[in-house]
């Protein structure tokens, strides 16, 4: 007999319940059966039948299961409209949030956004050249889509015989011919240019490529061999009284240069005078730079309060502010009592040591008198604060994990990161101490150093909280001195390396691998490939560049790139996006460096928000004695005391359009639209969405959101 079909129809199991667990993507059905399914399972139509009983079973189990995926498939579309609508309206927020960038009319050329030495004629000159790129895209976008419009799907075969013979094409009319003169131009002279350089940009992306595929085999190899720097005696083991000091705790100098940092000024301090070291035996400078009154008056009570307490602190504060940060060191490293001190430790004024910072770092210069520096690594008390903190994590996880300690294990030798660093003052003095002539003070110093002979060490296990720049117009401020800075110290360190005594392997390291490979090809490469050559080639697809350097190769890296960090996987597709966003900063910054233009001496404090100094200074203050708690609290009355100052106008905080980043927005939509009449797929998608990352960037919808 054949089988029914309409038994979906019926209604045997109206009264069914269904519970539908969705923890996961593979549903699973717990049924609850009713007393109608057990009389139709089991009543078997009165005559007992053990065949129909079986055949009531099979029928009222192919029912149940009917209406089980009837009732999954109604709540996945509920929660598919859950998620559109979710989708909507993050739509409209953003939306709304661009349209109040528009409506505000602040962009990143404002005067206030401009330091006082720059001309605003150097910051929009390579705007310019952007729209140049832009308005030829449009323009070429045209011309094609007409082109395609006419049937016009020219293969290689085709464009030979357009340049060889016109009139096989029927080329009459005036379009006609402009579209046939600009194939023939094409074709024989902006093809061959472009694909020379498109070539020349994948070799460098290939050789960074293995550069970053060494050092990740060489921090593989030292986490497969446990491989890391073990001190020969650990501080305190001869001494029975940690607090008379001698020989076993030599003398520690602290230094804590701040600017204008009144947000996180209380946290360093107190962090600070936490240590776990002779008191006898430490003292803390703190280095205010400071040129707002009532911040300096805060910053000074602080450590006053701390100075009652008991701590060997200082309060220094220079007249005359020259040279940034390098200048205030230098300045703190001439005092007299600093020849009384065998090594210094820097924070910057964000930076939290635990308490047994100098007891982890401090044991590995005994006996080891080649060893100028200890630097420890840096972590992040805001690191999941918005995308763009979690995307500098994935970031700086590399750079510590990977690029320092290789270098450090196999070289020692690698870039003193300015802070949360032990320096021997003995190396400081051997190498010419701080100069100000560049704004990388940290890598000036340490490059000096290196060329002396002196060793470095980098501790992974050895962690200083900090903060991560919390907006867009922080962080991008941030990575123009770190990439302005490098050029501008490769150019005034040539020499000095050609003439050191150090060997041919270390003088190759320093110049073609830690300056021109990481410093200067890197930013080059990135954005000359994926941001000028590749929308071109949409236009000129005589030059091609083959999918594997548009996608496989790039994600390659960026897998390996967030290894040290596996918690960020999700965000693996917004790291790539936003890296090749990041490469228009760069290399501007390092075009600037390089040629000594007026934004390379920029130099603007990086913005903290003091979020860290909420719960860690309640931790703090807990290990403290008693007589020393609230040490932190600053003394309002007594600041509302002082005399009055002419008041400065304080910079409120915008959220502004990035015209570079949204004309390179623009030219790569563009280029996205041509690359469909082309048909080429990867190149479509990766040019479509990282446009969209320069959109959403250009609009400074990446980061913090100020209403």
């Amino acid at each position: 007999m054949a089988p029914s079909f309409d038994w979906w129809g019926k209604d045997a199991h109206r009264g069914t319940s269904v519970i539908v667990k969705m923890e996961n993507p593979n549903w699973s059905i717990s049924e609850i059966s009713s007393p109608d399914d057990d009389d139709e399972e089991y009543g078997g139509g009165g005559g007992g039948n053990g065949e129909f009983a079986g055949g009531g079973a099979r029928k009222g189990g192919r029912g149940k299961n009917a209406k089980q995926i009837t009732w999954v498939l109604l709540l996945k579309a509920h929660r598919a409209a859950g998620c559109l609508t979710s989708l909507a309206s993050a739509v409209v927020g953003l939306a709304s949030a661009v349209r109040r960038r528009v409506a505000s009319g602040r962009t990143d050329s404002d005067a206030a956004s401009l330091p006082p030495e720059e001309s605003p004629v150097l910051r929009t000159r390579f705007y310019s050249c952007i729209k140049v790129f832009l308005w030829l895209s449009l323009l070429l976008l045209g011309f094609e889509v007409a082109a395609y419009a006419k049937g016009w799907h020219l293969g290689a075969a085709e464009l030979q015989r357009l340049v060889l013979l016109p009139s096989s094409f029927g080329v009459r009319g005036l379009f006609e011919s402009l579209y046939s003169g600009w194939v023939r131009i094409r074709v024989e002279y902006i093809a061959p240019p472009l694909q020379f350089l498109a070539d020349a940009c994948v070799i460098l992306f290939l050789i960074q490529s293995a550069d970053r595929l060494i050092l990740c085999l060489g921090c593989f190899w030292i986490r497969y061999k446990n491989i890391k720097p073990v001190p020969k005696q650990a501080i305190g083991s001869e001494s029975k009284d940690p607090e008379s000091g001698g020989e076993d705790f030599p003398m520690v100098l602290v230094q804590i240069p701040m600017c204008n940092e009144k947000e996180v000024y209380q946290q360093s301090i107190a962090a600070v005078c936490n240590l776990d070291w002779p008191r006898c035996n430490i003292l803390v400078q703190v280095l205010d730079d400071s040129d707002d009154a009532t911040t300096q008056a805060l910053i000074k009570e602080e450590v006053e309060k701390w100075q009652h307490n008991g701590a060997h602190i200082l309060y220094r504060h220079r007249v005359i502010r020259q040279g940034y940060k390098a200048g205030n060191l230098k300045s703190a490293m001439n005092c007299s009592y600093v020849k009384d001190y065998e090594f210094v430790a820097i924070f910057d004024a964000d930076f939290q040591p635990a308490p047994d910072f100098l007891k982890k770092t401090i044991p590995h210069f005994k006996n080891n008198e080649e060893l100028g520096l200890v630097q420890a690594r840096w972590s992040f008390v805001n690191k999941d604060e918005n995308l763009l903190t979690r995307l500098q994590n994935i970031n700086l996880c590399f750079h510590f994990e990977v690029e320092q300690q290789v270098n450090g294990v196999f070289l020692n030798f690698f870039g003193f990161n300015g802070t949360a660093g032990v320096w021997r003052i003995k190396a400081l003095e051997d190498a010419g101490g701080w100069l100000e002539r560049t704004t990388v003070e940290d890598m000036d110093i340490a490059v000096r150093a290196h060329l002396k002979g002196w060793k470095f060490i980098f501790l992974n296990d050895v962690e200083c909280q900090c903060e991560l720049p919390e907006s867009y117009e922080a962080y991008r401020k941030q990575q123009h001195r770190w990439h302005s800075g490098p050029m501008q110290l490769f150019r005034l360190c040539l020499p000095d390396i050609i003439r050191s005594k150090i060997g041919f392997w270390k003088k190759s390291n320093l110049i073609f691998l830690f300056f021109l490979l990481r410093k200067l090809i890197l930013p080059f490469y990135s954005f000359t490939l994926f941001c000028i050559i590749l929308p071109m080639t949409m236009f000129v697809p005589e030059a091609e560049l083959p999918a594997w350097i548009v996608c496989y190769i790039p994600a390659t890296m960026s897998f390996l790139n967030i290894l040290p960090a596996p918690r960020s996987f999700p965000f693996i597709v917004p790291y790539l996006l936003f890296e090749n966003t990041m490469s228009v900063t760069k290399f501007n910054a390092m075009i600037s460096g390089l040629f000594q233009l007026g934004s390379a001496y920029e130099w603007v404090v990086t913005k903290k928000s003091g979020r860290s100094s909420e719960g860690d200074l309640y931790s703090l203050v807990e290990k403290e004695p008693p007589q020393q708690k609230g040490a932190s609290a600053p003394d309002l009355e007594a600041v509302a005391e002082l005399e009055p100052q002419p008041n400065k106008k304080s910079k409120k905080k915008h959220n502004r359009i990035y015209r570079k980043e949204l004309a390179l927005a623009f030219l790569l939509l563009t280029a996205s639209a041509r690359s469909l009449l082309s048909a080429q797929g990867i190149h479509f998608y990766f040019l479509l969405f990282q446009g969209i990352s320069f959109l959403l960037v250009g609009f400074d919808l990446i980061g913090e959101q100020i209403e």
